[in-house]
């Protein structure tokens, strides 16, 4: 199939592109009545997301000029410059098909590492780059393609322009951006199951069911720009990443594009694509030339190019797709829950164990829908998302379970009869099962390794462990073992960070104290003193900044003749502090202290005060600069 012009539409494109999408479906449908679609087989696939890192661990937006080197179709773009995907080709569920997926993956990561070796990049696996930063998300990482300006446009301009994310878990994290980059700070693992038309609803209904025990066993994002959030912190960001619904002051719902389902799937897959035109504007499209009804008509099985369009705009955790296959037309089922990592046979082993429920399940449950409520459904995908193995899970004819024991007592042994009935050769079943059941007999996700790699380093700078941690999971990931068998990462596995390499973001202090322009000086004073800090930011109640007051100056006016009892903070503050930027260097900001003889810079994002970086914040990170600053 050739590549689309996918663009955004002007009003005329976007009636004959909607007229093509209801002929799509039009089209499946009767391709569905008439017996069309391929029945009888089960096939895999999987597409695998990566980051690319420099020696430091930090993202390296290297990816157009790697794809170009490359020169291979299995290999693609993702949103992020920093991002890349290589899709596999489909194999049968039988023989050894996992340990030939894993040997493939094998193949195709180690030849981007060795392409990207001549770019300084090196190829990670994880759900989110533990050493992201804000600074980061730029629009000059956007990848430079047509369909991701058009999608950011849309989607932004659709959402009002900002989008705000929300997450806490140990910490917690509030954030603001004006694109969707954020979704580049998620790399996953995503899986293909083909099923045959006539039982796709109930299997899409296993899948849904499943989801949620499968990710607390996989679970590998714990961390985003430092702070400890949910253990696959993947599923709360691409939520908020790319939500374009804008707040209102009514009750009126409103569906996400990214989604887990809010019912059980009933009467065919074609309920699904309905339900995500009927409920999801049209973002993108493209000139479709072919009418689906007519080719199928004359005997041609239509690509439904439409549907497939606008069914990439639509972010369902598990998403019917539609394809043809040497010439024949299937439906398959993709997972996109799964992290990417911790290792390559940890992935495949994730793979073993859903494919092995889904083939089994829909045997043991002829009618999911009818078992339990959806929302049990919902909440154990949240449940599991934000805890883990530690979750609480509801399953049909146990109730509410802990997720370790559901997995060990109930779900192992049903995966393992599902990929003896497939044919899947017992030593690719005892091996990749033989992974998720010592994984979750000991605890070990990659979630919990990153969490204690990160206390075992407790009291370090943050940037440092960060890059430890990346680095730690980079050497491990290519050493192949499992992650439940991992030691936890050391401070002196990260590279040494030079000023030009540490952004102030990563140096500055967050937790600010501030004061309003009315607040009596005596205020200031006793905030300064009871935390010890020298500067104090002066914010209006919109947290524009205005100003900053130092302790010096302040101790002054309360103790000297004058007397600055009663004074209000906005008649003494210093109107013009110096600032920066949050993307600038460690380097850049050291020279700026050096040139106005400061101590300290006010670090200052969309005109509020995003920290504050001193001297004694430069000397952490890089104390080199320090010693070299003019007197």
């Amino acid at each position: 199939m050739g590549v689309l012009d996918v663009h955004r539409l002007s009003p005329g494109e976007l009636r004959l592109f909607a007229r093509a999408l209801l002929r799509d479906v039009e089209a499946l449908e009767v391709m569905l009545a008439s017996g069309a679609i391929q029945t009888g087989h089960r096939r895999i696939g999987c597409e695998q997301e990566m980051f690319l890192v420099d020696t430091f661990g930090r993202p390296r937006p290297v990816a157009m000029e790697m794809l170009e080197a490359l020169d291979d179709p299995h290999f693609t773009t993702e949103l992020g410059r920093f991002n890349l995907e290589v899709n596999q080709d489909s194999l049968p569920l039988a023989g050894g098909c996992f340990s030939r997926m894993e040997r493939e993956l094998w193949k195709q990561l180690g030849r981007a590492r060795q392409i990207g070796m001549r770019f300084g990049a090196e190829v990670a696996l994880t759900g989110i780059l533990p050493t992201l930063r804000k600074s980061d998300l730029g629009m000059e990482n956007l990848t430079p393609l047509e369909r991701y300006r058009c999608l950011n446009e849309a989607m932004t301009e659709m959402g009002g322009g900002r989008y705000e994310l929300r997450l806490s878990g140990s910490d917690e994290l509030i954030v603001m951006q004006d694109s969707v980059m954020l979704e580049s700070c998620c790399t996953s693992f995503q899986i293909h199951y083909q099923t045959d038309p006539e039982d796709f609803v109930n299997v899409y209904n296993v899948a849904q069911l499943i989801t949620a025990p499968v990710l607390a066993a996989a679970v590998n994002s714990p961390m985003l720009f430092g702070r400890k959030l949910w253990q696959e912190t993947r599923i709360p960001l691409f939520q908020q990443a790319i939500d374009t619904r804008r707040a209102a002051g009514s009750l009126r719902e409103r569906s996400p594009r990214v989604t887990f389902g809010d019912r059980w799937l009933e009467g065919s897959v074609v309920a699904l694509f309905r339900d995500a035109i009927a409920r999801l504007p049209i973002l993108l499209g493209a000139h479709i030339e072919e009418d689906s009804l007519s080719s199928f008509a004359a005997g041609r099985l239509p690509l439904l190019r439409a549907l497939q369009v606008h069914n990439g705009t639509v972010y369902r955790w598990n998403r019917a797709c539609y394809g043809l296959q040497e010439g024949v037309a299937h439906l398959r089922i993709e997972n996109r829950v799964l992290p990417a990592g911790p290792t390559v046979c940890d992935e495949v082993a994730n793979a073993a164990f859903f494919f092995g429920l889904m083939y089994r399940l829909p045997k043991v449950f002829p009618e999911v829908s009818g078992l339990m409520e959806f929302e049990q459904a919902q909440l154990n995908f949240a449940a599991a998302a934000r805890s883990g193995l530690e979750s609480q899970l509801f399953w049909p004819g146990s109730g509410l379970r802990p997720a370790r024991a559901l997995i060990q007592c109930e779900l192992l042994p049903l995966a393992r009869s599902g990929l003896e009935e497939a044919g899947v050769a017992k030593a690719d079943i005892e091996t990749y099962l033989g992974i998720i059941e010592e994984r979750v007999s000991t605890g070990r996700t990659g979630a919990s390794w990153i969490m204690s790699s990160v206390t075992s380093m407790r009291g370090e700078r943050r940037e440092k462990v960060l890059s430890a941690l990346t680095r730690a999971t980079i050497e491990r990931q290519w050493a192949g073992d499992p992650v439940h068998r991992w030691a936890v990462a050391r401070l002196d596995e990260g590279q040494l960070l030079s000023g030009d390499s540490v952004k102030v973001e990563e140096a500055m202090t967050t937790d600010l104290l501030t004061v309003r322009p009315e607040e009596p000086l005596e205020m200031a004073r006793a905030l300064m003193e009871w935390r010890q800090v020298h500067h104090l930011p002066v914010e209006a109640d919109s947290g524009e900044l205005l100003g900053i007051l130092s302790l010096d100056r302040v101790v002054a006016l309360l103790t000297g003749e004058s007397h600055g009892d009663g004074l209000p903070v906005g008649d003494v503050m210093e109107p013009s502090p110096w600032t920066i930027g949050p993307e600038r260097s460690i380097r850049e900001a050291a020279a700026t202290m050096a040139r106005e003889n400061a101590d300290y810079l006010v670090v200052v994002e969309d005109g509020r005060a995003a920290g504050i970086l001193t001297r004694i914040d430069i000397q952490r990170v890089a104390p080199e600069l320090m010693e070299s600053r003019a007197p």
